[in-house]
């Protein structure tokens, strides 16, 4: 095995540790996490199933003025657009009002959807191990424990092939722009970062969100593709708005890792209803802040 940093993120049975609490949030985002949680609960009373926090806030790692607050909503029942719309609108709301917080972004699903067998290797497991509960039933007693294997690691990030096509039209697209291009970089950036991860966290046998270490497990393993994934890393936190890493992402790091991934894990499964691609539909495994995020 290549030398690398010790393995974590596993309980003493080998299972993944649920990561993030409601002790570790910092002292600055409490008020807005206490708002959040009694503004949902007036937005939809006994429709609400269960609501959790997951990304930096929860695992105390969150930066005053830089970080944004993250939540999933389970209701009892398909959420509706308007019911979208609301959640987006008392997101914006909280954001003015706190400005320690650099924007909210809220997943809605319904209870059944988090609990499917379909989602059990993918939003069930980050309901399970990514989030912290905040309100409600904790549906992490509903679903299995996880280890860090190959079912895992393609399940969450094995569609990288059916996302690249997606992410040439959003590039294309895009205004010619630093301004423009920079949210796209931080978001492809994370999520080639933590899809490198995912290839050898089987191999590594643990867990971590942090996006510089995540770099460095999958360099231990590939270490010709090593400074790209660091050189990614480093621009999911402070991206730059360059189309030269934009291009080299859809055309060169892109596309080989799609191909190591099938080759190692296989595809993702396609879903009944699977509809926009997976990275616009569920939350990222790290955390990914809402810029470039589509809302489901």
């Amino acid at each position: 095995m290549p030398h690398t940093a010790r393995p974590q993120g596993l309980d003493p049975e080998g299972f993944l540790a649920r990561e993030g609490s409601l002790a570790r949030v910092p002292h600055a985002f409490r008020p807005v996490v206490a708002v959040a949680r009694d503004r949902l609960t007036a937005l939809f009373g006994a429709r609400l199933d269960s609501a959790y926090l997951y990304g930096s806030i929860p695992r105390g790692t969150a930066r005053v003025g830089r970080s944004d607050l993250d939540l999933l909503v389970a209701l009892r029942e398909e959420p509706a657009d308007a019911d979208r719309d609301a959640v987006r609108a008392l997101g914006e709301a909280v954001d003015r009002e706190f400005p320690q917080i650099d924007g909210v972004g809220t997943l809605l699903y319904s209870r059944a959807r988090l609990l499917s067998e379909a989602e059990r290797y993918d939003l069930g497991w980050f309901v399970a191990c990514l989030c912290t509960p905040l309100l409600g039933e904790d549906l992490a007693a509903r679903l299995p424990r996880y280890r860090p294997d190959s079912r895992l690691a393609r399940e969450t990030n094995g569609d990288l092939g059916r996302i690249l096509p997606r992410w040439r039209e959003r590039i294309a697209a895009a205004g010619d722009t630093e301004e423009a291009r920079r949210p796209l970089v931080r978001f492809m950036s994370r999520h080639l970062v933590r899809t490198g991860f995912t290839l050898v966290m089987p191999r590594w046998n643990g867990w971590t969100s942090d996006l510089g270490e995540m770099a460095e497990v999958f360099g231990a393993y590939y270490p010709r593709r090593a400074g790209q994934l660091r050189a990614a890393a480093v621009r999911g936190h402070e991206p730059v708005g360059d189309p030269e890493v934009l291009r080299s992402y859809v055309d060169d790091l892109g596309p080989w890792l799609a191909a190591e991934y099938a080759r190692v894990h296989g595809v993702k499964a396609l879903r009944a209803d699977e509809g926009p691609p997976a990275d616009e539909r569920r939350p990222p495994a790290d955390g990914t802040p809402r810029d470039g995020r589509e809302r489901p």
